[in-house]
């Protein structure tokens, strides 16, 4: 799910595109001229195509296509030491309640057994801009807003860009080798695979980059997957840039449960106990919160979601890394504290800022999970 929230961070960063909720045309029989900022249609029966033009004024139009789509022209101009001006893209699932017809997203992590995907880049030169493939999770089942966690592949990278944060090391991934890179942007962690030449084809398995950083310790199980972009992040030019096809096939199976309704935060019985205790002056509160397992086995590696009231906003935090300063707020272990034992807790807390009257998060889910409250 692309958003403007981007920090425009030391090097060229790659962004998200467009809290704007989308202008949802009727699916696409011949081919489509899309120039509205965050217009889009249907192809296939099955997939979202969307301008998301959302960092810059200039005119951006993309052609529609029965199986994909193109740039036909692109007049916004980026600083490459900032974020891109769009991400025009395709996609299966839900991006801010825009979902894909008949999808099966979101779907617990656990629930998936094979999630395949094909894509058929057409590159040009002279243009600064990324070929860039998304794949979003989240602790909740959730069809709108932030997710927490952006797993980015860099088919092409054109120009003096490059992923947010920093080179943590390589990894081999459907017999490639990539460059990974990690760090956040302010609004949700990212986890970026950059191919060190340019892929214009391939077809793939999904879980697998899934599985990666799962095992790097960002996600659990028992998040869900939401959605699967392909597209691209043009910084300067970009005209002729296109997804010639793309498909997305995600299946359940895989011995968890898939998507419950919106309403329920997670599935099964809570284990878990969260203490909200509080110190509130004027303006300002600080909070201290414990996070007990009240199950029979450990938790290797812990995210805390909840929602700030109206009017709050965190000003810092220890012991846990935090995904948001207001509204909805995720909150991930620390390296020392990242595992809780049956019957074991692990605390971390925050300082904040309020306007009007004060009021405690009226619920917390703890890797999706529904927690009681002490």
């Amino acid at each position: 799910m692309r958003r403007p929230l981007r920090a425009l961070l030391a090097a060229a960063l790659t962004a998200a595109a467009g809290l704007t909720a989308l202008t949802l045309a009727g699916p696409a029989q011949a081919d489509t001229r899309i120039c509205e900022q965050y217009g889009s249609t249907t192809i296939a029966g099955r997939y979202v195509v969307m301008n998301n033009r959302w960092g810059t004024t200039a005119e951006q139009c993309i052609n529609v296509t029965s199986t994909g789509f193109s740039i036909v022209s692109q007049q916004g101009v980026g600083s490459t030491s900032g974020a891109p001006v769009s991400y025009p893209a395709v996609y299966y699932g839900c991006h801010y309640t825009n979902c894909s017809p008949g999808t099966n997203l979101p779907i617990q992590v656990s629930a998936i057994s094979s999630a395949t995907s094909s894509i058929n880049y057409n590159f040009v030169s002279g243009a600064t801009y990324n070929a860039s493939y998304d794949i979003w999770l989240d602790p909740t089942p959730k069809r709108d807003g932030v997710n927490a966690q952006e797993i980015m592949i860099w088919f092409n990278r054109q120009g003096s860009i490059q992923p947010i944060g920093s080179r943590v090391g390589s990894a081999t991934i459907g017999g490639r080798t990539w460059e990974v890179w990690q760090g956040s942007n302010g609004s949700n962690a990212v986890v970026s695979y950059v191919a060190p030449s340019a892929i214009s084809s391939w077809s793939f398995s999904v879980l697998d980059f899934i599985n990666d950083v799962k095992n790097r310790g960002a996600i659990t199980s028992s998040w869900y997957l939401t959605s699967i972009q392909a597209g691209f992040e043009p910084w300067i030019g970009g005209a002729g840039l296109g997804v010639n096809s793309f498909s997305a096939s995600v299946n359940g199976g895989g011995g968890g449960p898939s998507s419950p309704p919106p309403s329920s935060p997670g599935p099964g019985t809570a284990a878990c106990r969260v203490t909200y205790a509080t110190n509130v002056w004027n303006t300002g509160f600080t909070a201290d919160v414990k996070v007990a397992n009240t199950g029979s086995s450990t938790i290797n590696g812990w995210t805390l979601g909840f929602t700030l009231p109206s009017g709050q906003s965190i000003t810092g935090s220890w012991n846990a890394g935090l995904t948001g300063t207001s509204g909805a707020i995720t909150a991930r272990n620390a390296g020392h504290n990242g595992s809780i034992p049956a019957g074991g807790s692990a605390s971390f807390g925050f300082q904040g800022s309020y306007s009007g009257s004060f009021a405690a998060p009226s619920a917390f889910t703890l890797n999706g999970t529904a927690c009681t409250r002490a």
